[in-house]
Order: structure tokens, then sequence, then C-alpha cells
């Protein structure tokens, strides 16, 4: 397993404090703030600790109220709302600094037959049709500025794989408001329905918002721009491994007043719909510093 998911297993390992209170820790990596999707994976991995085994997560809706401080550890708070024969609810404060840095309602659901229908998966080139970040990064260096070349040559936990990269290299305004990205861990997960749901949900913040600046030309590798999640909400439809390739389809309807909205469908290689999420955050020029 690669080292880089073996760090983010140990970062979703959280430590009980007591009944219904966790604490977590984030890696010491030179991080001015904390990782958003790892705070939606704690906070997830804080609420399964209190729900009956074996009754997975089918929803989850967060709210980033403060920056995290990856300096000092996160508290995790767990109120349980409800314990039904079908549906368990939880909600999750996560606390630094006596402070909410985030807040979490997770719903839980004891698997049932159905109705079953989907939306179709987009038809876009396979993982295994398109280059490697370091392949990405041998052709196409001399048009990267550095800090886009740090991205693509440091070790990660969740391997990505755009269908269109050109919107990193060649920015350009009126492209559609839409990304296509194929994502999977790094090294093998263990065979727990709960780890790779976590682990999912720390991958869901990667490039989401991002989506919302394609139309406008402009990438989160701009110096200029302030972004930040606002919410975030994640529905698991389907059973699925988190180590194997899942094709993330991004598009973002509308952005305004700062604003970006955008929207994920998570489908198996297979074409099996597995996941949604949504999400909105701030997007905006950073203001110029006063003398």
């Amino acid at each position: 397993m690669a080292s880089e998911l073996e760090s983010v297993l140990d970062t979703l390992e959280l430590e009980p404090l007591e009944q219904n209170l966790f604490r977590g820790r984030s890696p010491q990596v030179g991080w001015q703030r904390v990782f958003g999707g790892q705070v939606i994976g704690q906070a997830l991995v804080a609420a399964i600790r209190t729900v009956e085994s074996g009754v997975p997560a089918h929803s989850l809706h967060g709210y980033f109220l403060r920056p995290g401080d990856p300096a000092i550890p996160i508290v995790y708070q767990v109120e349980r709302y409800r314990d039904g024969r079908s549906y368990t609810a939880r909600r999750v404060v996560a606390i630094q600094h006596g402070r909410p840095i985030f807040t979490m309602a997770a719903s839980f659901h004891v698997p049932e037959e159905g109705f079953d229908h989907q939306a179709p998966m987009p038809d876009v080139p396979r993982p295994d049709d398109l280059p490697a970040e370091k392949d990405l990064l041998l052709k196409f260096a001399d048009r990267m500025p550095e800090n886009m070349k740090r991205y693509f040559t440091r070790e990660r936990p969740i391997e990505l794989r755009p269908t269109d990269p050109m919107h990193y290299l060649d920015p350009k305004k009126d492209r559609p408001p839409v990304q296509n990205v194929w994502i999977r861990a790094t090294g093998t997960l263990p065979d727990d329905t709960a780890i790779h749901q976590c682990v999912l949900a720390y991958a869901s913040d990667m490039t989401l918002l991002d989506t919302s600046l394609v139309p406008h030309g402009i990438n989160l590798f701009s110096a200029e721009m302030l972004m930040a999640s606002l919410d975030h909400a994640l529905w698991f439809h389907r059973p699925f491994r988190a180590d194997d390739w899942l094709l993330y389809a991004q598009d973002s309807p509308s952005a305004s007043g700062g604003r970006g909205f955008t929207r994920g469908s998570i489908f198996t290689s297979c074409g099996k719909l597995v996941a949604s999420v949504a999400q909105e955050g701030v997007i905006r020029r950073k203001r110029p510093q006063k003398a």
C-alpha cells in the first residue's frame, strides 16, 4: 500500500475519548489549513463508530464553518438523533480552539431490496487510455507553473486521471462547466464497506469546486483566486470499492455572488452509479492588500 494512502488511513483512525467523543489528527505536511475532505472523512468515521456494525451510511450533509488548524487535534462530538429499525441518524460537530469548525448530519440505512434505476455514465476515455499524472508532467512540464509542477509530482493517496487535462494546462474562457476525472485509492484497501465509504468521502472534495472555474478560463492553480468549500453533501447509492477506478463526472450549473455550485456523479468503470455529490464554495479573486 502506498505510504500516502497509509497516512490517510491513519488519519481516519480516530482516538476514542469518551462515549460519543473522538479525537482526530492532521498529517504534518505543511498545509496552512486542514483539507476539507479529511474533515468530512473523519466526521463520517466518528458517526460510524456509534452505529451498529454492518449498517452503511447512505447520505451526509456538512457545513464548513471555520478553517481547520492542522497543528492541533480536532475533537468530534456525536449526537445520536435516531436509532430506528431501517434508518439511523447522527449529528457530528468538529471542534477546535473551543469553537465548531464543521457540522455534519449523517444517515445510515439497513440494506434492502427496492426499485432500481440510474442515469447513464458519460462516454469518456477509459483510465488505461489516459496518461498518468507523472506522464503529464514529463510531457507538459514546460507549460506548467511551479505550483502545478509540485501538484503533479507529489505522492498522493488518491490517483487522478482527468479526461481533459487541458483545463489545467491551457485554461480558456467559454469551455463548458464540466470535468470528468477518474479516481482511485493508490493501494488495496481492506474489505470493509465503512473504509471504502470514508475514503470516497475524503476524495469527493477533490477537483469538485474547481469545475465552477472552468468556463472562466481559470483553475485552482491561479494565484489570484481564493477558494474554500462552504458545504458538502454526499449520497451513497450502491456498493463500490474505492481502490478500483471510479469516474467522477462533475458539472457546475451556476456561479454567482462569489460562490460556485457544483455537482458530481460517481460511477464504477462498468457504468454503475454508486454515489452523488453536491457542493457550494467560495470562488472569488483575492482582494488587494492595503498598504
